[in-house]
């Protein structure tokens, strides 16, 4: 089977949506899950048969790891394989440490850094069989900084946890043609953010003014290409220049 295949985790909106549209324009099957966004994921996955690609939208709690490795076992039934998994699930609450729940910190861990070890588990095989696969995951710029984040403490631990997780599929997986690297965004405009905040930030952002979806969605296209074969545990900031 010749079609290439991209799993990508919160693929019904934002950033992830961008992905999956530009994926399917050139033609990749596309399959992505999400938990509670339902009407959107049905909108995505006409948008990306709109393109030229196939959609599988499954609803997917990731950071549960039965129900991870059991989507990635659909997809692979379903098309035969996982090209490119794209690890885009990534929520986050602002609140002040001492304010926080312990289900509110584990929340953030469960759900933006345990994920990428259960899928990386569970695609990894296939992708060592092959000899070929790229894996993407999303952290956050000034994570690799180890500043006090008083305000979304637990949030920006698991960033900086994506990053060494990153690393370290980087090593292991090389051996099999696998590349395995992340992908920092700054402040983008992809719907998460509410636009006072973004319009709040801008002053802080040296190039002086929020990223777009697009500018990630770049980044992505670039670590998917052929001339990225030799680009493996790297972090691209996509910022603007803030956090660094």
């Amino acid at each position: 089977m010749s079609q290439r295949v991209a799993l990508i985790t919160g693929g019904a909106k934002g950033i992830g949506r961008g992905i999956a549209l530009d994926l399917a324009s050139r033609q990749w099957n596309i399959a992505f899950c999400y938990r509670t966004s339902e009407a959107e994921a049905k909108t995505t996955a006409q948008d990306i048969i709109r393109q030229g690609g196939q959609a599988l939208a499954l609803r997917c709690d990731v950071s549960d790891p039965v129900a991870a490795t059991h989507m990635v076992t659909q997809v692979e039934k379903e098309w035969g394989r996982i090209d490119v998994l794209i690890n885009g699930a990534g929520p986050y609450h602002r609140r002040n440490l001492f304010d926080e729940t312990i289900e509110g910190w584990n929340e953030m861990f469960n759900s933006n850094l345990h994920p990428i070890f259960y899928l990386a588990q569970a695609v990894a095989p296939a992708m060592k069989a092959r000899k070929a696969g790229r894996i993407i995951s999303f952290s956050m710029a000034n994570a690799d900084q180890m500043v006090a984040q008083p305000e979304v403490t637990a949030h920006y631990i698991a960033k900086a946890g994506v990053l060494i997780l990153t690393r370290t599929l980087a090593k292991l997986l090389a051996p099999y043609g696998i590349t395995v690297n992340a992908i920092s965004p700054g402040f983008i405009d992809s719907g998460s953010t509410a636009p006072q905040e973004l319009a709040a930030m801008t002053k802080r952002i040296p190039a002086g003014y929020i990223g777009a979806v697009d500018d990630t969605v770049a980044a992505v296209r670039y670590l998917l290409s052929d001339g990225a074969r030799y680009v493996n545990g790297a972090n691209i900031q996509i910022s603007g220049g803030w956090g660094i």
